[in-house]
Parts: structure tokens; sequence; C-alpha cells
């Protein structure tokens, strides 16, 4: 080999220009959701798919292994688990906000049970999803680009009519940076959406006389609502949720609190653990009050039921509950989403200027397009 043809440069230069690619990589192309449609790639390409596969709402379900293996072989070549993984959690009700998938079959539970294996589960596209997320594909209003290998075209972004970054909120692992972003409810940011449009002005604090604050799938009561303003400002901040606990007389003149709802970050193990660290308080003596404890949820809803002695001192046992067991948690706030190409942390009023941004942009195209065929046809 001719000298002409070696590179000769400094070790560490190589080093710290390939982890930043690296890191870039995956804050654009994985971690991150796009603040457009509040999807990151996997889900998008996952959707995009399905609607490529027919697998609409009013249509039979197919096996997820079909979606599955199709989105690896043309959209997203990262194995397997994490297209199934973005698949269940689309479609799993206490997660989401709102579902994007239609499940059939085994596809967890809150309590942590994992979903049954993909060969046997099934879905298919969820009414809204086909409706407000995918139907303008064919409208030219959204850029395509080749996928890795360039044997195929994907959307840059999907055409999503409504604010699916604060509906549904997003949580992701990135390089050195991470997102957190709670769901809302879809009324009040709808809500908020039509205020902003209407007056582009419009401040944080009055964009929060409609969006209160965030509606997590699970419930849950927000304990710091004083410290919402200045996470919803700054994008940045913790939320403290405690669970609803409600008091149920009994036979006897006895009594039993019955929890039925829990704050977000109790979902999966967080629930078993609260089981035992409650046995943990009668074993260690902390409390003598509690007679039995037992997790009666079910599809219904949540509802854990601690039955107590007569003449138990409640207020005093759940102010324990809260200080001792996960009942009361936080949940750590950070908007941080990609806009323009770059990672951002946005407060509430940035996520939906850019939001109304989009549909401009989208709109625009469209009359474009339209006014396009109006002159080709003359």
């Amino acid at each position: 080999m001719q000298d002409s043809q070696i590179i000769r440069t400094e070790y560490s230069d190589v080093m710290k220009k390939s982890y930043i690619d690296y890191a870039m990589s995956v804050i654009i192309a994985r971690a991150l959701p796009d603040v457009r449609d509040g999807l990151k790639p996997v889900q998008r390409r996952t959707l995009y798919d399905m609607h490529e596969l027919g697998i609409r709402y009013d249509r039979p379900y197919r096996k997820c292994a079909r979606i599955v293996g199709d989105t690896m072989g043309k959209y997203h070549p990262h194995g397997d688990s994490s297209i199934y993984e973005a698949l269940v959690v689309m479609a799993q009700e206490f997660k989401k906000g709102m579902i994007l998938v239609d499940g059939h079959g085994n596809f967890g539970s809150i309590e942590g049970d994992g979903a049954a294996a993909m060969r046997y589960t099934e879905a298919r596209l969820a009414k809204v999803t086909q409706e407000a997320y995918l139907s303008d594909l064919d409208k030219d209003i959204v850029d395509f680009v080749p996928n890795f290998d360039e044997t195929e075209k994907e959307p840059e972004v999907l055409p999503v009519r409504l604010p699916n970054l604060l509906v549904n909120g997003a949580e992701g692992i990135a390089v050195g940076m991470a997102t957190s972003i709670p769901t809302h409810n879809l009324g009040e940011v709808i809500d908020a959406v039509k205020a902003y449009m209407k007056n582009d002005e419009i401040s944080t604090k009055q964009l929060m006389k409609y969006i209160k604050g965030p509606d997590f799938p699970t419930g849950g009561i927000v304990v710091n609502k004083d410290d919402l303003p200045e996470i919803y400002e700054t994008g940045v901040g913790k939320i403290k949720l405690r669970g609803k606990v409600e008091v149920e007389e009994m036979k006897g003149g006895k009594t039993r609190l019955v929890i039925t709802e829990i704050p977000y970050t109790m979902i999966g193990a967080g629930i078993g653990k609260f089981l035992n660290d409650v046995c943990a308080l009668v074993e260690s003596k902390k409390t003598s009050d509690i007679v039995d404890i037992s997790n009666q949820s079910s599809k219904e809803g949540i509802r854990i039921v601690i039955e107590l002695k007569r003449g138990a001192d409640i207020e005093n046992l759940k102010n324990m509950l809260y200080k001792k067991t996960r009942l009361e948690d936080t949940f750590g706030v950070n908007m941080l989403a990609v806009a323009n190409g770059r990672p951002e942390t946005m407060g509430l009023r940035k996520i939906i200027e850019h939001h109304v941004d989009f549909q401009f942009e989208m709109a625009t195209r469209k009359y474009r397009n339209l006014l396009n065929k109006e002159q080709d046809k003359k």
C-alpha cells in the first residue's frame, strides 16, 4: 500500500469524531421522538409498514411476527425485539394516553407481565391512527426518504393531525440525554392548540387554563400543582404523584382502604413492590392497624384493598403509606424532542407552536398540490 493512501491522524481525534457520530445517530435516529408527529423512528416505521400492508382497523388482525419481520426487512434493521416492544407499547392502554395499535391476544398487564411471543399475538391499526396519522400519506404533504439500503422509500415524518407528543408522551434514553414527557388529555390539548391558533402571543400560564396538568392512564393526584407552571415553561422538573385512596365501610364497624388509582411510575414491578412494602410495615411493627391486603385489580381497573382493624387511625396510616411506599412517587419531566434535526428541550408553548407550524406546512403543501392539479387539467 502506498503512503499516499494512508491517512495519518491523532487517535483521540478519531475516537472523538466516531463517538459524536454514534451519539447523534442514537439521538436522532433511535431514541428521541420528532416534535412534529411525536413518534420515534421505530414507532413511525412500524405504523407505516402496517399501513403499507393494509392492516386497517376495519380489516382482520394480522400476526405481529409478520408486521415485525416486514418492518425489520424494509425499514428498521435493528433487531426484532425492539420493533415488537414498540408495537406492544403502542397497544397498551395503561402506558399510552391513546393507543395507536389495536392488539389481539396477550399484550401484557399493568402488573408487569410481558406480552406473549409475537408468533402468538395479532394486531391492526387503531381507527384514530388510520384516520389522523396515516390517511394523508398519499397527498404528497410530507417528504419521503430512502430506507437503509435504498430499496424502499419511507416517510421522514407522518402527517399526524393532532399533537401526539403531548397526548401520548414519550420515554427514551439516548447518549448523554433522555426524554420523559407525560401524557395529557386529548380534549384539553386540542383546546390549547385552538387557543394558540387564535392568539400566538399566548403565554404558558394562559395555555394552562386548558391543560391543567398531565393526565396519566393510571390516574393519580398531582401533589405539587404549584410547580407545574415552571415545569411547563422550562420543560424540565419533577411532578409528585400520589395514588387515590378511598375509605370503605365494612360490616362490624371495620373499614378498609381501597386504592383505585396509582402513580404512573408504579406500573409493572412497582405494584408487587408496593404490596411487599405494606407487608413489611406490618412485619416490622411500624403499624398494627392493617389486617389484610389483597390485589383485586382487573381489566376494569386498579383495586388494591387494605383491610383495617376496628378503630384504626386512617389518616395516620394514609400518610405512612405515602411516606414509606411508592404510593407517592416522583415523575421526572424532561420534554426533549428532535426539532429541525436537533435535540431540543421545549416547554409546553414551544411544543404546541411546532405542532401548529407543522399543520400549516402540510395544509400549504396540500393546497399547492391541488392548484397544480387544476392547472395541469387546463
